[in-house]
Parts: structure tokens; C-alpha cells; sequence
């Protein structure tokens, strides 16, 4: 069957392969007997598997990013919830701009709100790095928590929580009964893209980071910068494993495609 559309198919085709040969040329590169990068590689080999997972930096810095993307998903969702609640079923004025307010670090650049972080809190107020890091993925992580939950409570019928208000349930209750469970695929959903966009972040990270809190990517970029050996490419490989992993439980229990097909509405 030809396709309707053959621009549009070819662009997206060319889109895909931009986006997955790089990739495949760093996993290919990971599995490697050599002790250089380089592609193609010749011989396989585990042992720079076993290096990344037994280099002690590396394993250091896995711990920092873990602590710092939970800790940065648990305070963006309970700020961007209770916004979601407020702009979405409440009297507030000028939803539009609240709104546009938590959806604007998408279109800031991460290195002007680090040197806005930077300048405010470390120079001006003399914080510690981590607090002011932790602000700062935290702000890259509300239009996650905002418009994923938002787009839940959109596909809710509202006459479900008005029901329960009408059968004698106090406004705290009907929310832990009828409006919470209908934004847990939403709130499960905010929770895994924030916590891997954290995760994985590099802008915010290198700016902010300090001495005694490096995080992963930071870490394997400045190793990438003093050695030439398919480390980095094992540890990319895991990390890129992971986060497969994370998409395919999200995908089987939630349903990404359920929660996000209410976000153009």
C-alpha cells in the first residue's frame, strides 16, 4: 500500500536513522576486544562491561544521578499536581498563563537557567551546589509533571468526582477516591520521564555540580575527555538498557500511547 503522504514518510524514516545508527554504533563499539574506540570493532569481548561496572568514579556518580532524579521527580510532581488540579478543575484567573509559566523551562535553554540558578542562589545567597542543582532539575522536570498528569485528568470524566461530591464525600476524599486513581497512569507516566530526563541530564548537571556530588553523564563525559578506551560506550549501553526497560514496564502497565493521546486535546 503507498503511503498518502511520501514526504512526510520519507522524513521521518531519514529522522530514525539519524536518531538510531549513532546508537548502534555505540553498542557495537561497547561489545569490542579492543582498547581503543573504534568502529567497526573487531573481536567481542564483555570486559569493558565489567571495567564500567567495576570502576568506582563511575559507580560514585551512578549513585549521585539515582539520589538526584528521585529526589528532583518526588518534589516536581508535588508541586506540578496540585497546579495540574488547579489550573485544569479550578477557578484559577489566567489558567493559560499559569500554565505557560510551568511548560516554560521546555523552551529555556538548560544553561541559561543554570547560570540563572548559578548567579541567584550559589553567588548571590552563598547555597550549597546540591540544593541549587536539585531546584534546578526539579524546575526542568515540572512541564513533565504538568502537562502528563494534565493530559490524564483531561481523558477523565469530571461527573465522576461531582457524583462522589454528590453522594456526601468530603472534597479530600473524593480526591484520594475518584480523582487520584484516575491520575495514577498520568502520575506513573511523569514520574518515568522525569526521572530518566534527570537522569540523563548534562547541561543543568555541568553547571551546577560541585566536588562531592558528580553525577553519571558529567562523570563519563569528563572521562571521555581524558581516555579514548569503549568504557564510556559499555556504561552508555547500560544506561541505555535501563532506560528500554523503564519504557517497555511503563508501556505494558500504563500505556504511553493512552497518556499522551490526551495531550493535543
Amino acid at each position: 500500500m503507498k503511503t498518502r503522504r511520501p514526504v512526510a514518510g520519507t522524513l521521518a524514516v531519514a529522522g530514525y536513522v539519524v536518531m538510531i545508527v549513532p546508537i548502534l554504533f555505540v553498542v557495537a563499539t561497547a561489545f569490542t576486544s579492543e582498547s581503543t574506540l573504534r568502529f567497526p570493532p573487531r573481536g567481542f569481548s564483555l570486559r569493558w562491561f565489567e571495567a564500567a561496572l567495576g570502576y568506582d568514579p563511575f559507580l560514585s556518580a551512578l549513585l549521585s544521578s539515582l539520589q538526584l532524579a528521585l529526589a528532583a521527580t518526588v518534589l516536581a510532581l508535588a508541586v506540578g499536581i496540585p497546579a495540574t488540579l488547579a489550573i485544569h478543575r479550578g477557578r484559577l484567573p489566567g489558567k493559560g498563563l499559569v500554565e505557560g509559566l510551568f511548560l516554560s523551562p521546555l523552551i529555556v535553554p538548560e544553561l541559561v537557567v543554570g547560570l540563572a540558578l548559578y548567579q541567584q542562589l550559589v553567588i548571590g545567597f552563598r547555597l550549597d551546589n546540591f540544593p541549587v542543582l536539585l531546584i534546578g532539575h526539579t524546575v526542568l522536570m515540572l512541564p513533565y509533571a504538568v502537562r502528563v498528569t494534565g493530559a490524564s485528568l483531561a481523558l477523565a470524566d469530571p461527573a465522576l468526582e461531582e457524583a462522589a461530591r454528590g453522594l456526601g464525600a468530603s472534597p479530600l476524599r473524593a480526591f484520594f477516591t475518584v480523582t487520584l486513581p484516575l491520575l495514577r497512569p498520568g502520575i506513573f507516566s511523569a514520574a518515568l520521564l522525569s526521572f530518566v530526563t534527570s537522569f540523563n541530564n548534562v547541561p543543568l548537571s555541568l553547571l551546577l555540580q560541585s566536588r562531592d556530588f558528580r553525577t553519571l553523564p558529567v562523570t563519563m563525559l569528563d572521562y571521555v575527555q581524558q581516555s579514548y578506551d569503549p568504557m564510556v560506550a559499555a556504561m552508555a549501553t547500560l544506561i541505555l538498557a535501563g532506560t528500554v526497560v523503564i519504557a517497555v514496564i511503563a508501556e505494558r502497565t500504563v500505556g504511553f500511547a493512552k497518556i499522551f493521546g490526551g495531550i493535543n486535546r
